[in-house]
Order: C-alpha cells, then structure tokens, then sequence
C-alpha cells in the first residue's frame, strides 16, 4: 500500500469539499441564465467538442484505473487518478467557458431559431425523449458526484484505504456514468448548435 500524501484534516477537509462543491454547482445554475455577449473571433462551440473529448479520456482513465488498482498498481492507480482531477477542472473551465459563450441550445430545433415547433418536435421524433432521459440523468449526476470525488480523492491520499474502496464503489459507475454521457449528449445536440 502506497502512503499518505496529505495530512488526515476531516474537519478541514469536509469544509473544503462542501464549499468547492457548492460553488461549482452555484456556478453551473448560474450558467443557465447568462449569457455574455461577445464576438470571440472563433467558434464558440469549440468548447463542447473540448469537453466531450476530455470526458472521454476521463472516461478511459476510470477504466485504466480501476483496472490498475484490481493488479495492485496503487502508484500507477494514484498518478491515473490525479490526472482524471486535473482533466475534470480543465473540464469544468472549458464548460462555464462553453456556456457563457454560446449559451443553450436546444434539442430539435433545426432552424435554430431559439423554438422547438410542432414539426421540428415530429422531425426528431422519440430521440427527443431519449436525448431529455440521458440529460437528465446525466446532469443529476453530474450536480451530485462531485463531493463523493473528492471525498473519495481525500480518502485515497490519506491513506485511509478501507474508506477510499467504500466511497469508491459507488463513485467511480456514478463518475463513469457522467463521463460517459457526456459525449453522448454532444453528439446528440451539437447538430443543433447556431
């Protein structure tokens, strides 16, 4: 087993998790209702294609990790996790960036005009329920698994090995889940982007 990388701090620790926690999810419901308006100069939806390209390879470091960790990797497991953080935070930039650029856009609406109509809503028929049940979980998810990361995160780098495998278990499908989902929610909405 690999040892602590950061000092045991649970009070510190929580304080920390719940306010990261609530100003990242503050943040993504914010992003709902603004909208800055500017000509960047490229296009915008750059940002969604970024996003959905990092959610993928986060998605197969879960799986590389999960796969080290059942060898007895620990180190490698370790260093595949850090790097699946570092890629969910350039996620969550490049997100907020997407969403205050380009603002919402919406499922079916080929004319992009802002409104589904009737014929737009029959053009794209039951994949309309299927794209809103994959959302839907997908951004449920999303709003709730980031504490259970990072307390399962804090778990792992102090060592505390038995709590890390418990959170773990129910964090790592959840986190696979959202970023695979991801990718799948773009390719189904990016047709309609303006």
């Amino acid at each position: 087993m690999l040892q602590a990388s950061i000092k045991k701090n649970d009070k510190q620790a929580r304080l920390l998790i719940g306010v990261v926690s609530f100003v990242v999810f503050a943040a993504v419901v914010a992003l709902g209702k603004i909208k800055v308006e500017v000509a960047p100069g490229f296009n915008v939806h750059i940002f969604a294609t970024i996003n959905a390209v990092i959610n993928s390879i986060i998605a197969v470091l879960l799986v590389a990790a999960l796969v080290t960790v059942k060898n007895g990797n620990y180190l490698l497991h370790k260093k595949i996790m850090i790097v699946a953080l570092v890629l969910s935070v350039l996620f969550l930039v490049s997100y907020i960036a997407h969403h205050l650029l380009a603002g919402e856009a919406k499922f079916g609406d080929a004319d992009h005009n802002g409104i589904v109509d009737d014929a737009e809503k029959a053009a794209a028929g039951s994949m309309r329920i299927v794209y809103f049940i994959i959302l839907i979980t997908h951004i449920f998810l999303a709003a709730i698994i980031l504490p259970f990361i990072l307390f399962t995160a804090y778990r792992g780098l102090t060592a505390e090995f038995p709590q890390h495998r418990k959170l773990a278990r129910i964090t790592w499908p959840l986190w696979l889940y959202v970023a695979v989902t991801g990718p799948v929610v773009y390719l189904m909405i990016s047709p309609y982007y303006t």
